[in-house]
């Protein structure tokens, strides 16, 4: 009965702080949509419990991208549902190894530029920008990753299997700013000793 009370306890609390950030990034004009959550060895939130996940409650989740932040609110009303970015839609994430992010990341702070870092629980770093360019096939061959139009992320702070998703650059960090796709690819393609495209280029976009 403790260990129960404990459990409900926990999803109480995190439903409350993901419903909150979902509300805030809503505001700000971040596509997010809500996921399955972890139950034990499986994944819950949609009619059937899912094998794996996180993946979109509703079936028509691209038909849902962009809703105001009033509706958003109503999804987490209820149940402790993951925290999802549906990519392409403005926002793009690169997706790559522990050791190459940590890497690029050195470079982009080598230059004053901070961006925003994900760190999943998988050991996997994820660079969120801009939906503006095609991944350089150079990375693509190294093994990264761009989850762009059709996918999605999951965002902190959402449990996972074993751990919570988390930032490693916070947004705020970054006053908001999202950079352009070639920012980021230029700051991996650096790290891996790659040519880049301008040196690492420097435009950025606000998202207000």
């Amino acid at each position: 009965m403790i260990g129960s009370e404990r459990s409900d306890s926990w999803r109480r609390a995190f439903q409350v702080e993901l419903r909150a950030e979902a509300i805030g990034l809503a505001f700000r004009g971040w596509p997010v949509l809500p996921g399955t959550y972890p139950a034990g060895a499986q994944w819950a939130g949609r009619q059937d419990f899912e094998a794996t996940g996180p993946v979109p409650v509703h079936d028509d989740w691209q038909a849902r991208v962009g809703t105001r932040s009033e509706q958003v609110a109503t999804w987490w009303a209820g149940q402790p549902y993951s925290l999802l970015l549906a990519t392409g839609a403005g926002y793009d994430a690169i997706e790559v190894d522990v050791e190459l992010g940590r890497r690029a990341a050195g470079v982009l702070r080598s230059v004053g530029l901070p961006v925003p870092i994900i760190a999943t629980p998988d050991s996997k770093w994820l660079f969120l920008t801009t939906s503006d360019r095609a991944l350089d096939a150079e990375l693509a061959e190294s093994g990264v990753v761009l989850r762009g139009a059709g996918e999605w992320i999951t965002l902190p702070p959402s449990p996972a299997s074993h751990g919570v998703v988390h930032w490693r650059v916070k947004p705020e960090v970054c006053g908001w700013q999202i950079p352009a796709s070639r920012v980021v690819q230029d700051a991996l393609l650096d790290a891996l000793g790659l040519p880049t495209y301008d040196r690492l280029a420097t435009q950025l976009v606000t998202a207000d």
